[in-house]
């Protein structure tokens, strides 16, 4: 839980975007749980395009005490979260001026069990700047994964976290 009202903003901005079968949608899923457990008001939106095909997807993810819409305007991201590189440009416009870019090369990928668990490593990065609790985020990320995956996500969410701090 936020440790009170007063000290959470307005509405927390976040877009998650890469390619199809990356985990865009997974990852967003995740982060909505997390908020969602932490009593805030929450709301989501996909944009799919040629998922299936490795098109560009897309998800916005608004919380705070109250959202009025899933949308993120242009301009307005607090954390744009890029699970692959070529998609940096084509969503960098959705980012705040003082907004922070949180792409793939924060991750040392050689230490993930599973290259798959790179959505949930860069989940880890973006934690260290959100006021969630782990509990939070680990009831989120097990709600959402089979359990035989529990270990090796846990493992690529604390690499994440570590590497967002250094």
């Amino acid at each position: 839980m936020f440790e009170s009202q007063s000290n959470m903003p307005s509405v927390t901005n976040i877009v998650f975007a890469g390619l199809g079968g990356q985990g865009v949608i997974k990852a967003s899923d995740i982060m909505a749980d997390a908020v969602f457990r932490s009593g805030c008001d929450i709301k989501k939106s996909e944009i799919h395009g040629m998922s299936q095909r490795g098109g560009s997807v897309t998800s916005d993810v608004r919380f705070g005490a109250h959202v009025d819409s899933p949308m993120i305007p242009a301009g307005q991201a607090d954390f744009l979260v890029v699970l692959s590189p070529d998609q940096v440009d084509n969503n960098r416009a959705m980012l705040k001026p003082d907004g922070v870019l949180i792409t793939p090369d924060w991750i040392d990928e050689s230490k993930l069990e599973n290259r798959k668990s790179l959505n949930v490593s860069l989940l880890g990065a973006l934690s260290a700047y959100l006021p969630l609790t782990a509990e939070h985020w680990q009831a989120a990320v097990e709600a959402a994964l089979a359990p035989k995956l529990h270990a090796q996500n846990r493992a690529a969410f604390a690499l994440g976290r570590q590497s967002a701090r250094k």
